[in-house]
């Protein structure tokens, strides 16, 4: 069989895509990963066949212009674009993607002869592109689904790239929905899911050296990270290096886990504070008090695979809406942005690590996910309903 992946280019999308490719490339299926050019290079970096489509669209500056408001945003550089057009900012960009791809992607679907297309959930090219070459679309969800709601919307959004590609009705969410989130994670959904074990890939690389001491030594250790989105649309939004420094103190140790080009902007730290560039985040997440973070759905879900508490303070609106998931089972706390003061941070920080009913909700949703199938174990499952979808 023949698979076709895709997703726009932000290397999150692309990382919750990694584990079920490479599960159907070791089954003995041919895959292929498509994308806009800016993610070309990050695609053949995790060792997948990789094919441009399309062309780039200026997704920081779209994502600049549903920044959460706060009370305090700066002057300058952080504040909201304005908004354009009508109707969900974000869908809006999902949008704009979808018509720089969907050309591309159907006519690759033909040529490669593409058996079915997996799409991540903001990608509409795919189940697009899927039916323009008359082949299944399978939905995987790198979180919490968050479009559940704009299913009854999207065939109406995406009529005219549709009828631009000779395609008729179709369901933008394809023949099935696979899902890395437990049922007490997910939010209610009414269409057909498949259950996943979530498998973390948070980019390539190895272990740290010298490594992390083990997990139960005098210090608490307390894992930050930003991801990769906040720091590309403003220094002011990167607040990993701030939290850092108002976490670090006697007996607690705080690893800061940073991309390369984010290390410039953490400014002076203290001694406490450890510095871990390009490292995949859940080779540091195992054994931690704490994971204090932006509430990004990579992110949330490694942390809560460790069975690892988190303090988080989204300011996105997916971020906000894997923080509500968070908190509504019991896994952690979250600020807003105006209220992660240093004080504040300490003291959530302190009721969370001695907080023996919060490692417990997230203990319970660990065991909740590694009780799911693995990618590897759902590829026959797939492929069956593809192949009876075609017949």
């Amino acid at each position: 069989m023949r698979v076709l992946f895709t997703t726009w280019a932000w290397p999150s999308h692309l990382y919750a895509l990694v584990p079920m490719a490479w599960a159907f490339r070791a089954a003995g299926h041919d895959v292929l990963v498509a994308s806009q050019p800016a993610l070309y290079d990050e695609i053949v970096r995790t060792g997948l066949p990789a094919v441009s489509v399309g062309t780039d669209v200026d997704a920081v500056e779209m994502v600049r212009g549903y920044v959460l408001p706060t009370a305090n945003d700066p002057a300058d550089g952080g504040g909201q674009a304005p908004r354009s057009g009508k109707g969900p900012r974000a869908m809006q960009m999902f949008y704009a993607h979808a018509d720089s791809m969907t050309d591309d992607l159907a006519q690759l679907a033909r040529d490669w002869h593409a058996d079915a297309v997996v799409f991540e959930p903001t990608a509409l090219a795919g189940p697009l592109a899927a039916a323009a070459a008359g082949v299944p679309a399978v939905r995987l969800l790198y979180g919490t689904d968050l479009m559940a709601r704009a299913r009854g919307l999207l065939p109406q959004v995406l009529a005219p790239l549709a009828e631009r590609n000779g395609v008729g009705a179709f369901d933008p969410f394809g023949l099935l929905t696979v899902d890395p989130c437990p049922d007490d994670f997910q939010v209610p959904v009414d269409h057909p899911r498949l259950a996943m074990r979530y498998v973390p890939f948070n980019g390539p690389g190895g272990p740290l050296h010298p490594p992390l001491g083990p997990p139960g030594t005098a210090q608490r250790r307390i894992v930050v990270t930003w991801g990769h989105t906040m720091a590309r649309l403003a220094p002011e939004r990167f607040l990993a290096g701030a939290v850092a420094r108002a976490l670090a103190g006697p007996g607690t140790e705080v690893v800061l886990a940073v991309t390369a080009g984010q290390a410039a902007l953490l400014g002076d730290l203290p001694g406490e504070v450890r510095i871990v560039e390009d490292t995949p985040l859940h080779l540091l997440v195992d054994g931690a008090d704490l994971v204090v973070a932006h509430g990004g759905a990579g992110t949330v879900l490694t942390s809560l695979r460790a069975g690892v508490p988190l303090l988080l303070v989204p300011q996105l609106p997916d971020h906000l809406g894997h923080s509500g998931r968070v908190l509504a089972t019991g896994a952690g706390e979250v600020l807003t942005r105006d209220e992660a003061t240093p004080e504040r941070l300490r003291a959530e920080a302190d009721k969370l690590i001695g907080s023996a009913a919060h490692r417990a909700a997230a203990n319970k949703l660990r065991e909740q996910m590694l009780g799911l199938p693995s990618p590897a174990e759902l590829v026959a499952e797939i492929e069956s309903r593809v192949v009876a979808c075609a017949g």
